[in-house]
């Protein structure tokens, strides 16, 4: 399914908000977007503008599952599997007109203190002839009807760039496999693309030769030596990001389909959580599963859905507890706190896992405490230089030297 598709079930079913009164883009849609946070919506009624926008798309679990035909439990081994045994894409033909400016879509300022209308759920998709094809989220600050400033880490998208690729793609309204998909931090010559593809059957396209997932807007960009200020943003955290030097990108060509949606993603919303922190649980999982049976992993909203996880596993020996917390550390570098469960922790329930650190763990005994460790640049009680911070982890597993019986809940037939 393409983002319409999926938008078009989930109003078929009665999963879709829909809001008809007029909405002005500026302050009123986010706060809304925020009040119903984890219920798609569509506002079909924008101020100033035509074109319908579609809002918390993936602010569940379990409409993410049914986006990729599973069930939320299975989340994890699907994305795991498909990061493992990805799948080349197909290029079809693609129905596209062209629009002239960047005012003819309706870019939303999201907080009284965002440095500007900002374009937060765009994909950038760029090309090599040596590593291929790389896919990834970028914030873009509107300049005027042709530029943006983005917000460029010195990651896969910047080597791309530094090798010479200076045009790319800017995809808006993806399908929510390659939203997943350009999440994950592949190594280089692994294309996000094809691990959406093994996902879910996507289609894709050409455009002025940039192979491109069947998005609702496609723009063809530049980007330049020039910088400007970017910020302030919202970020996970749901704290301000600072203003950064960041660099200019040239807008040269916007395509787009017929009545195109617009895909708007709340900042620090459960969207941005669960699409940041979801591709991040198949690598806790990969490291943990090297020194004990991992179970499940998920990355809680609680912390971010970046600084904290919840890791479910299969005790089968006395230390099995503080490796996984070891292992969880080094499968995402930023984590900073976890918690380690038993099979029958239901770690999707957070009662059921701060009830294991209440029955089941010692403060003396069963914590481990990190100092001076690099940590994530998003964490505010961090050092805001050098990224310094301490990390913990706790064993909230049943004591193996215990009977295992006397920890077990009771339950009711």
């Amino acid at each position: 399914m393409n983002m319409r598709e999926f938008i078009k079930k989930l109003d078929k079913e009665g999963k879709l908000l829909k809001i008809s009164k007029e909405v002005s883009r500026k302050y009123e849609i986010a706060a809304l977007m925020k009040k119903f946070d984890g219920k798609p919506i569509m506002f079909e009624n924008v101020e100033d503008s035509n074109v319908p926008i579609i809002a918390n798309v993936c602010s569940s679990r379990d409409i993410i599952a049914e986006a990729l035909n599973t069930e939320k439990e299975q989340l994890l081994f699907k994305i795991a599997d498909a990061i493992e045994k990805p799948k080349k894409i197909m290029i079809k033909k693609g129905n596209y007109k062209e629009i002239q400016s960047l005012d003819e879509i309706p870019i939303l300022t999201h907080y009284p203190k965002d440095g500007g209308p900002y374009i937060t759920s765009a994909i950038f998709v760029i090309k090599d002839k040596e590593l291929g094809i790389n896919s990834s989220f970028h914030r873009m600050m509107k300049i005027d009807k042709k530029r943006v400033v983005a917000r460029i880490l010195p990651r896969h998208f910047d080597k791309f760039v530094k090798r010479g690729n200076r045009e790319f793609a800017i995809c808006i309204g993806s399908p929510v496999q390659v939203l997943i998909a350009s999440a994950i931090s592949c190594e280089l010559g692994k294309s996000e693309l094809d691990v959406a593809n093994a996902l879910l059957e996507t289609d894709f396209h050409e455009l002025d030769n940039h192979i491109v997932p069947d998005s609702e807007i496609v723009m063809i960009a530049e980007i330049t030596d020039e910088k400007t200020d970017e910020g302030p943003f919202v970020d996970l955290t749901e704290t301000y990001d600072i203003v950064r030097k960041e660099r200019i990108i040239k807008i040269k060509k916007i395509y787009v389909k017929e009545n195109f949606l617009y895909h708007a993603l709340l900042p620090g919303g459960l969207e941005h959580k669960l699409l940041m922190g979801m591709p991040r649980e198949p690598t806790i999982f990969r490291e943990v599963n090297k020194v004990c049976k991992c179970k499940n992993v998920i990355i809680t909203p609680g912390g971010c859905s970046w600084l904290h996880a919840i890791v479910q596993i299969k005790k089968e020996n006395a230390d099995d507890g503080k490796k996984a917390i070891e292992a969880a550390f080094e499968g995402h570098k930023s984590l900073k706190h976890v918690v380690i469960v038993d099979e029958d922790i239901n770690i999707y329930d957070p009662n059921d896992v701060e009830w294991a650190i209440a029955t089941r763990f010692q403060a003396n005994k069963n914590i481990i405490i990190k100092e001076k460790q690099i940590g994530s640049s998003l964490d505010k009680s961090a050092d805001p230089i050098t990224r310094e911070t301490a990390k913990m982890g706790i064993d909230a597993t049943i004591p193996f030297d215990k009977n295992k019986e006397d920890f077990e809940k009771a339950r009711l037939k």
